[in-house]
């Protein structure tokens, strides 16, 4: 009697994958791109041209968003590659990468802003508000355009996520960086520049923490979201002749990517009356119907298979 039987299940033709074209997203990616670029380098030079630290920090930012859409850009790229007998999920995972890169980034480019606006607020420098004022506008503009532009991507996609807030981030630096002008402008209080890039700080801090807890999470194959093993046990153990599930693991290989392997123990005779594929059948239908995963692998194994393993959770 067979110990055991090895089963794989994947599907990719469900409601939420259909919709994806990557080829699209990249598109909207590369607009967005153009957009900040271009405004990047107006910024650096009003920045250094009126000496405000405000504008060079939402350039920096902005260098940041522009290195998290080439990114994105270049791992949907790297993810439509076919899978080779080393690289078995292709290379899926560079959008994780990618999306992890740009934490760091952000991290190292929100410190290095600290420092200079703790220093220019001890010993401030004369900003030229209107001019500021000018600048800062244009970026709300040229932000909201890129926004509006990236949102037409996939938002399931990591990366996607991920520029998607650099943007909202940036957005919200160029709000804080206007009022600044205005201020400046009005009260002469020339500190409001470097109090608005403490403010860039803070905001590219939140996003950095959100981009490398969501990328480490998929880096250390935690459990999706809203998953929980407890609740997939259960419902496996409901199937007819289903014994005891034991190495159940669920991790997310990329972004839309979720999948699940299981050892199944299953009556004897499961393996005798040929009833082993009906099994697979309703495991694999009860994860789509009531966990929407959809990528499986179970081994079904006779009762007494698992005393010659060695470990088992």
């Amino acid at each position: 009697m067979g110990a055991s039987l090895m089963s794989t299940h994947s599907h990719h033709s469900g409601t939420h994958h259909s919709h994806v074209d990557p080829a699209a997203d990249r598109r909207w990616l590369s607009i967005a791109l153009g957009l900040i670029v271009v405004f990047m380098a107006v910024e650096v030079a009003a920045g250094f041209l009126i000496h405000s630290l405000a504008l060079l920090a939402d350039a920096g930012h902005m260098m940041s968003d522009a290195a998290a859409l080439a990114l994105a850009i270049g791992a949907s790229v790297l993810a439509q590659r076919p899978a080779t007998t080393q690289w078995t999920f292709g290379f899926k995972r560079a959008e994780i990468l990618s999306a992890a890169i740009n934490g760091v980034a952000l991290l190292v480019v929100s410190a290095l802003v600290l420092i200079s606006a703790v220093n220019r607020l001890v010993h401030p420098s004369v900003v030229r508000g209107s001019v500021l004022s000018v600048v800062a506008a244009v970026g709300v503009l040229v932000n909201i355009v890129a926004v509006l532009v990236v949102s037409r991507a996939n938002g399931k996609n990591l990366n996607v996520r991920a520029a998607s807030r650099h943007l909202l981030t940036d957005l919200a630096a160029f709000i804080g960086t206007l009022i600044a002008g205005v201020i400046i402008t009005t009260t002469g209080f020339s500190r409001a520049d470097s109090l608005a890039s403490l403010v860039v700080v803070v905001l590219m801090l939140i996003a950095a923490w959100s981009l490398l807890r969501d990328s480490g999470r998929i880096l250390l194959e935690v459990a999706p979201r809203g998953v929980d093993l407890n609740d997939i046990r259960q419902h496996l153990l409901e199937i007819e002749h289903v014994v005891e599930i034991h190495d159940l693991h669920v991790w997310v290989v990329t972004s839309d990517l979720p999948a699940l392997s299981a050892h199944v123990v299953v009556e004897d005779s499961c393996f005798t009356d040929g009833h082993a594929p009906q099994i697979l059948d309703q495991l694999q239908h009860c994860l789509a119907g009531h966990f929407d995963l959809e990528h499986s692998t179970f081994q079904l194994e006779a009762f007494g298979h698992r005393e010659h393993e060695k470990t088992g959770h």
